[in-house]
């Protein structure tokens, strides 16, 4: 009788101890209110909100936590790719211009970040008001969440959100510098300084966040069914259009081609800075892709976004073999350049597709990828465009492919037991018409924008100034001295 009274009081003791901390139990666990307690609290108007349970409390608490935590981890990530894409540019390009390139790549991002805070973030983002249309608001600032109370009792604003709005806006502010330094490579040698101010300003805060709401914001392509989870289309070929447009705009370089059309490379100054910045933006895409899983907590977020870093490394491995072998089969000799572009190309190309393609399908995408990136450098060179670092190939041509590649070979996702698209045929030719407008936009917006500088005489330097390299011409300052 005695051991059935102390096994009693030892349950009754527990049951206490469970009740007053129930944040010793599994954050996994979710504890339902019966359905009848429900039932009674309900009027015949209105059905009374459950309240949240403390465990349900701190579930959500620390699911935004870890969210909000790693977000951040990945932004940061991201923001480390400009220093990837500058080392990138400067080093295929001559040394006289190496102050000039890592100014602009610098502007990118401080412009970038101004603009995207002042009115570009909720452009993009509007709300659920704007659903299906074709452009946002211009509201200004980034909305802080609301704070949790000492005692838990106030949960804050965006828990059940999922983030926080401040790791939501450096993560985001991080895609729009990418989209505007991804010109930088194509323009460089020749373009003023002020005129790559004035486009960097309106890329990064009318054309990217507008083109960016069609379907991140909840727009038109949004509804139309439009898939691209982290940016082949809306970063990458937004960047390589306007980068087309810049090139065509400014023309070559002097000396760049012959009179009667014959190409003459200008080779770069320091391949090991490029190679350096091939391998820092692969660590950054780490932050690119994975990071665009926006949810982390819970074992199936976590498994996606880990499944999503490793188609991501799939294809970049696969395409830069390709581009190698590709390119070795032409000239008959292994080229660097080709193969850190064919890592870049294999990157860009399953940036829309890692969170919905297989790893056998990864590589494939992958390995045309890494053929498209030549054929794309060649086609240049045949229409004598001058782009020096293949922005244009790397991230347009693959950015295009990219999103068509996710009608080709992405699932079509399911939500509540009806299919997105009728057939796969259906999906990628909405993926077409929608890769299509996105390309258009950016490339005739672009495409005004620099022949307007063009036609005030403000685009590009003067002869002198472009032999004598824009370190001097345009900043006086030199990155390189004997002294």
């Amino acid at each position: 009788m005695k051991r059935w009274t102390a096994l009693s009081c030892l349950l009754l003791c527990l049951i206490i101890l469970f009740g007053a901390f129930p944040q010793s139990i599994s954050a996994q666990e979710t504890v339902e209110p019966p359905v009848e307690a429900v039932e009674a609290e309900a009027s015949e108007e209105e059905v009374a909100e459950v309240p949240a349970t403390p465990l349900d409390t701190y579930k959500a608490e620390m699911d935004y936590t870890i969210n909000t935590l790693i977000m951040m981890i990945c932004a940061v990530l991201v923001l480390f790719m400009q220093a990837g894409f500058a080392l990138v540019e400067v080093g295929l390009n001559s040394q006289k211009n190496a102050v000039n390139i890592m100014f602009k790549n610098l502007m990118d991002l401080c412009i970038g970040v101004m603009l995207y805070w002042a009115f570009g973030f909720n452009l993009m983002y509007p709300g659920a008001d704007y659903a299906g249309k074709w452009f946002g608001a211009f509201v200004p600032y980034v909305a802080r969440d609301a704070g949790v109370d000492v005692e838990g009792v106030a949960i804050a604003n965006d828990v059940a959100y999922g983030f926080s709005h401040s790791a939501d806006f450096l993560f985001q502010v991080a895609f729009a510098a990418t989209a505007a330094t991804i010109v930088s490579g194509a323009v460089a040698g020749r373009m003023k300084f002020s005129a790559y101010l004035a486009y960097s300003a309106i890329l990064t805060g009318l054309i990217y966040p507008i083109s960016g709401m069609w379907k991140w914001g909840g727009g038109a392509l949004a509804v139309a069914g439009f898939e691209d989870f982290a940016g082949s289309v809306l970063v990458h070929a937004v960047g390589g259009f306007a980068g087309l447009a810049g090139a065509i705009a400014l023309g070559p370089r002097l000396g760049r081609f012959t009179k009667d059309g014959k190409s003459k490379p200008i080779p770069g100054h320091n391949i090991s800075f490029a190679a350096l910045g091939v391998f820092v933006l692969w660590v950054g895409w780490y932050g690119f892709n994975p990071g665009s899983q926006l949810r982390y907590s819970g074992t199936a977020n976590a498994e996606a976004t880990t499944f999503i870093a490793l188609t991501t490394t799939l294809a970049a491995a696969a395409g830069s073999i390709t581009a190698m072998s590709f390119a070795w089969g032409l000239f008959g000799k292994p080229d660097l350049t080709m193969a850190l572009n064919g890592a870049l190309a294999g990157l860009v190309s399953i940036t829309a597709n890692c969170d919905r393609v297989g790893q056998v399908e990864s590589v494939i995408i992958g390995v045309i990828g890494g053929v498209l990136v030549v054929i794309g450098i060649l086609a240049l060179e045949k229409f004598n465009i001058d782009d020096p670092v293949g922005a244009f190939p790397v991230h347009g041509v693959c950015g295009v492919w990219g999103g068509l590649a996710t009608g080709i070979f992405g699932d079509i996702r399911v939500t509540d037991g009806v299919a997105a698209f009728d057939s796969q045929m259906a999906f990628f030719l909405c993926q077409l018409k929608s890769t299509a407008i996105v390309c258009a936009w950016s490339f005739v917006s672009m495409m005004i924008l620099f022949y307007a500088l063009k036609s005030a005489g403000m685009l590009r330097v003067s002869e002198e100034e472009e032999v004598q390299g824009l370190d001097l011409g345009e900043h006086g300052m030199q990155a390189y001295t004997t002294s």
